[in-house]
């Protein structure tokens, strides 16, 4: 018989190794899927996550889909250290999309490097301010975070439908719902390629987040309040202050991410301006195990995925749902193998159980 044990204290090697494990029966499981869709496991697995390695175009690709993850995923990593579970990135990238689109579409004469400041800097604070809300009513109401801000999500995504299908429509745009497309100082500059600025600035959220939670006294807060509250409050330190501050910092970077792809990779405001990467930032935040190095690696396998999936599409035809069936895949398996860190597997044979039954019974 299996049995599940409390380890005393949570395993530094499982640590490692259960998102390691999580990830490779993803393959095995994902070859399984590829088999069962009628392809050869072999040649999907590698169109899925080989080719997108080959060019240098898809290289580029690469990195552009892993900047939106990696400062969703910063953000949403110091969320989670505090145990404070923000599942609305999603729509706070969306209201920084908004917010900061406001000045391009609302002020299209300024169009300097001050502008492009105050696009990103309304980006940050558009998803902040959304992200504030289910703290708020957290702390005011204790009512679950997780439910209010997955529920703002569509909140979200209708209020952007409406806009750019109503006044925010470009009138240029031959009906399309879509904004006026932006240029100038209002996209931001690339690095090379497609790669543009915000890459830089994912890279700076990962080194933020370092900083926080290795150097600063309020990284400390949010350690202690994610391990022991009751000690978090003996030490003096505020849990609705912590809830509050991480959920502005997650939804800062989840806002940032927002006005990032529509200023960066799309150019103009669109009822659709992600694929997801506000709920794929889970993952990438869980399977980096909540540290920023591990954000980095696993904000670039999540962007793998995209671009595997769109690989699959072309190349096996393949159904486009494919990408988000192997995330959905990859989430599960790495909450399972979580288990692995906090507890150890031990068998016992029959006669154990029977000799515990007895003495149960005897009691």
């Amino acid at each position: 018989m299996m049995v599940l044990e409390k380890r005393a204290a949570p395993s530094r090697w499982w640590s490692i190794g259960a998102p390691l494990l999580a990830l490779g029966m993803a393959v095995v499981l994902g070859a399984l899927l590829f088999a069962v869709l009628g392809h050869a496991p072999s040649r999907a697995l590698y169109v899925y996550f080989v080719e997108p390695l080959t060019s240098a175009w898809s290289l580029e690709e690469l990195a552009v889909k892993a900047t939106p993850l990696m400062l969703i995923g910063a953000g949403l990593a110091l969320a989670y250290r505090a145990n404070v579970w923000n599942i609305g990135a999603e729509g706070q990238l969306i209201m920084g999309a908004i917010a900061g689109s406001a000045i391009p579409i609302l002020l299209p004469g300024w169009n300097d490097a001050l502008a492009m400041l105050a696009m990103l800097l309304l980006g940050a604070a558009g998803g902040a301010a959304y992200a504030a809300i289910p703290a708020w009513l957290k702390n005011r109401f204790n009512t679950n975070e997780i439910l209010t801000s997955l529920m703002l999500v569509y909140v979200a995504g209708l209020f952007l439908d409406w806009l750019v299908r109503g006044p925010w429509r470009d009138p240029m745009g031959f009906n399309f719902p879509k904004s006026v497309a932006f240029d100038g100082w209002h996209v931001l500059p690339t690095l090379t390629g497609r790669v543009h600025l915000g890459f830089v600035l994912a890279l700076l959220a990962v080194l933020i987040l370092w900083v926080i939670v290795h150097h600063m006294r309020a990284g400390l807060a949010v350690r202690v309040q994610g391990i022991a509250p009751r000690a978090a409050r003996f030490g003096g330190f505020s849990a609705p202050s912590i809830t509050l501050g991480v959920m502005l910092f997650s939804g800062a970077l989840a806002g940032l991410a927002g006005i990032g792809e529509v200023a960066g990779a799309i150019g103009h405001l669109q009822p659709s301006i992600s694929p997801g990467y506000g709920f794929a930032a889970i993952i990438v935040a869980v399977l980096g195990r909540l540290s920023p190095i591990g954000v980095v690696f696993a904000a670039f396998l999540l962007a793998l995925t995209y671009l595997g999936g769109e690989a699959a599409q072309l190349a096996l035809n393949m159904p486009a749902k494919v990408a988000q069936a192997f995330q959905g895949l990859l989430l599960f398996l790495i909450l399972a193998a979580e288990v692995l860190v906090h507890y150890r597997i031990r068998w016992r044979g029959r006669a154990h159980g029977a000799a515990r039954a007895r003495q149960g019974g005897g009691a």
